[in-house]
């Protein structure tokens, strides 16, 4: 874990915005806009002292109906005029954008947030039928664009040199051309002059978040993230990611400590451990195991077919693919192998599917918050995702029940630390 001021850096906590139910719902309602409930959750946010506002992103019309959200950049943009202190972090890919729009994009987001933007980047598994590919480009084509994406943005964002604006003393700026420069960037798959034609950021560049736990995408945020969005569906499988991603990055030459580890918590809360056991049995019940087939064979790369296998029985083996001949999200292939692997019979895996490989526990809020900080205190949680906040038995559990319960701890904080969200992630000084 980090330190700041000779402390250890609290657990930072993010919530979702921009979710499919709210928007789909509020599309058909003359009486609302789409805007709406995400909102009233960033407001509930930020009155919680939530650090951050996290938005997805899907580039196609889901095969099992309309799903996603709507476009992230914009969508904060939004949240970001009736909001002040939360952070706002949206997930953008690399593999269908060029880094000049993407650099002026999240320029914009962090001048208009006043220093609160934050880039979740994505290498996309699906959505080349929307971008004039035949083929989606291979792993290793998407993480080589990806790591040009990266270093062409932040040239950009640096190439405004310390001093190139300053104050005249009656109420303008001064430019010095000379400390503005151009990055003149010849690579494979871009060609840049630059510089950025926006202000220097507030934040100088928006937090860098990633998503992706293939080789790849450990390279990727190893080189470049500050924070890791990740699906660790147990202790064991953070210690062993946590180790393998800092390793990398130490070698690289990062700051100790970074990219800061960031999982999301699928919880299901009760009053009683007994109400919460019979909540999450009820859900497991309620599971639509035949849509749920194919929900799994997504997660096994989607070259799987599941039907009429039985459901109280392992896969067998000569059905799950190697993780290096899958084209799409390998490292969530990765995790349901290894989940077959274990033993778990098709029903097991079918209801784990709806988690998306993610942490998941059931408790009460005092036994989740032992889930929480049995992590935090192995040094491998210091960013998690809170979801449910838009559903009022959710909150109530979450905002009176465990965020209370870790701030007694002394697990997470109970107010903003900084004026940016860069301060208040408290993560080092960005290299010069």
């Amino acid at each position: 874990m980090g330190n700041a001021g000779g402390r250890r850096r609290p657990l930072k906590t993010i919530t979702g915005v921009s979710g499919a139910v709210g928007v789909y719902a509020a599309a058909i309602d003359p009486d609302t806009t789409t805007v709406a409930s995400s909102i009233e959750v960033a407001k509930i946010a930020e009155r919680n002292k939530f650090d951050a506002l996290f938005a997805a992103d899907l580039l196609s019309f889901g095969a099992q109906g309309a799903i996603g959200a709507q476009e992230p950049l914009i969508f904060l943009s939004a949240l970001s005029a009736v909001t002040s202190h939360v952070g706002l972090i949206a997930t953008v890919t690399t593999t269908f954008h060029h880094p000049y729009n993407l650099a002026r994009l999240f320029g914009t987001l962090d001048h208009i947030s006043n220093g609160r933007a934050a880039w979740n980047a994505v290498t996309s598994s699906v959505g080349e039928e929307n971008y004039g590919d035949q083929e989606l480009p291979s792993p290793e084509d998407r993480y080589a664009r990806a790591t040009e994406s990266l270093e062409v943005v932040n040239a950009l964002f640096d190439s405004w040199q310390p001093g190139a604006l300053s104050a005249d003393g009656h109420g303008g700026a001064i430019l010095d051309p000379t400390r503005v420069r151009p990055i003149e960037h010849t690579g494979r798959y871009f060609t840049v002059r630059g510089p950025l034609n926006i202000p220097p950021l507030p934040q100088r560049r928006p937090v860098q978040f990633q998503a992706g736990q293939s080789a790849g995408g450990i390279e990727l945020g190893a080189r470049f993230a500050e924070v890791v969005f990740t699906s660790l569906p147990t202790l064991e499988d953070a210690v062993t990611y946590t180790k393998r991603i800092r390793a990398r990055a130490n070698e690289l030459g990062r700051a100790q400590g970074l990219p800061l580890i960031m999982s999301s918590f699928h919880a299901t809360y009760g009053a009683t451990e007994s109400e919460a056991r019979r909540l999450a049995r009820e859900q497991a019940e309620a599971t639509d195991f035949e849509a749920g087939r194919a929900a799994l064979a997504d997660m096994l790369g989607g070259g799987v077919d599941l039907t009429g296998l039985p459901l109280d029985k392992p896969l067998p083996e000569s059905l799950l693919p190697d993780v290096t001949s899958v084209h799409r999200r390998r490292g969530r292939v990765e995790i349901f192998g290894n989940f077959a692997r274990s033993g778990k019979t098709l029903r097991e895996l079918i209801i784990a599917a709806k988690d998306t490989g993610h942490w998941a526990a059931v408790g009460t809020p005092e036994q989740l918050a032992d889930s929480i900080e049995e992590r935090y205190d192995a040094g491998v949680l210091d960013v998690i995702s809170l979801g449910g906040l838009a559903d009022e038995r959710t909150r109530d559990f979450l905002v009176n029940g465990l965020l209370p319960e870790l701030r007694r701890r002394g697990i997470v904080g109970s107010d903003y630390v900084g004026a940016t969200f860069r301060e208040n992630l408290e993560l080092p000084p960005l290299p010069d």
